[in-house]
């Protein structure tokens, strides 16, 4: 079965840590979300007990930290608990005898919606059949899964004297790691973009990506998140992850539309709402980051939450459904929201429609649109269709 139907949530004094896996021909998939339970309010103490629980949960699967492709940390003070989170997870990562390598890893200014928590933790984990994934280095990670190439990296970030210039050189970065792993952007099937000032450097972003992608016939773009949200490090404004797959055949990969919305492209957006790729283990459905946008690309119920969550799982719904998914098929979220105060809210409507049952990091985040209240983002998995012979 791919995946399975429900989430595992396992608690214990100090985390909580929801676990959805994919069952496919090639490999065992781990989608995880471990968040601390705040006995304190310390980034350390908090750092320690997620990871612990994180070795936990993977040996009780079988595996080990090594079979740890991607991870992000969403803080809620970057400057004064980056370091802090970083000692503590190499301390702890070390004492269990792990390989002294790293997953890809995005670490994000992005204050988890959590009373206390200094930080969350989403991470993917494959462990393939009969052998161990190819280590990580510190960047970007290439695990081989059956005849496929992963390619995974975050933190990555340009220089330049403005937002256009800077992001340019982080588009530039990302393609010189993509050739180096014998890959290009072409490759590419999904991206994050967070942005330090959201308002201010948004429409340079857009304007330095879609050079970026027409120069390199991109095409079709891949699916996407663009947020606010403080990068690593300070004398950078924005950074960017992304996630490539590499077969020897041509990839299967189609755009996913939905009735409830338009084409990014016609209001100067350059990402797909979605795409379907068939990989070597399952059917990946990314939905970039949807909010509550009409049918003609316009921000429907302006400063309503209510409507505006109930216009957004529509969005997502709709998107899913047209490749014959629901929120079922959810294995991985992330949703950001405007104004904390409203989480409760959120976490009311996302229980009554049915949008649980899966790790979905909940964070606070400014959004591409001032009107704009909430944002949420989704991977869906179906099982892999038949070989044809």
């Amino acid at each position: 079965m791919c995946p399975h139907d429900r989430a595992d949530t396992i608690r214990t004094d100090d985390c909580s840590t929801v676990l959805r896996r994919v069952t496919g021909p090639e490999a065992e998939e781990l989608f995880v979300l471990c968040r601390p339970v705040c006995g304190t309010t310390d980034a350390g103490p908090q750092t320690e007990a997620i990871y612990r629980a994180i070795l936990d949960l993977l040996a009780a699967e079988g595996a080990s930290f090594e079979s740890v492709i991607r991870e992000t940390l969403f803080l809620r003070n970057l400057r004064e608990d980056l370091e802090v989170v970083r000692d503590t997870r190499g301390r702890v990562l070390e004492e269990a005898g792990c390989q002294p390598c790293r997953p890809a890893t995005a670490e994000i200014e992005q204050p988890p919606l959590n009373d206390g928590a200094c930080l969350e933790l989403s991470l993917h984990a494959v462990i393939p059949r009969g052998r161990q994934s190819r280590a990580a280095s510190d960047i970007r990670a290439t695990p081989e899964i059956g005849d496929e190439a992963w390619f995974h990296a975050g933190n990555l970030y340009g220089s330049g004297g403005d937002a256009f210039e800077e992001a340019s050189a982080m588009f530039w970065a990302a393609e010189d790691l993509l050739r180096k792993a014998g890959m290009s952007f072409h490759d590419v099937v999904r991206t994050w973009i967070y942005l330090r000032d959201i308002d201010r450097d948004y429409a340079d972003f857009n304007r330095a990506r879609r050079e970026f992608f027409r120069q390199r016939s991109i095409d079709p773009s891949p699916a996407s998140t663009g947020i606010g949200g403080g990068p690593v490090p300070d004398g950078h404004d924005l950074s960017l992850s992304v996630y490539a797959v590499q077969a020897p055949r041509p990839l299967a990969v189609a755009l996913m539309s939905a009735p409830t919305l338009n084409d990014p492209g016609s209001y100067g957006s350059d990402f797909a709402r979605g795409l379907k790729v068939v990989e070597a283990n399952k059917t990946a459905l990314h939905v970039s980051g949807t909010a509550s946008v009409d049918e003609a690309g316009r921000t429907a119920h302006p400063e309503n939450i209510e409507a505006q969550v109930d216009r957004m799982l529509v969005n997502i719904s709709s998107l899913l459904s047209g490749q014959s998914a629901s929120f079922r098929n959810v294995v991985s979220a992330v949703t950001y929201l405007k104004h904390p105060g409203d989480i409760r809210l959120l976490r009311t409507m996302f229980r009554e429609r049915g949008f649980d049952g899966f790790p979905n990091a909940l964070v606070a985040a400014p959004l591409c649109r001032s009107d704009l209240l909430c944002e949420a983002e989704v991977l869906a998995v179906l099982p892999r269709p038949p070989s044809r012979t």
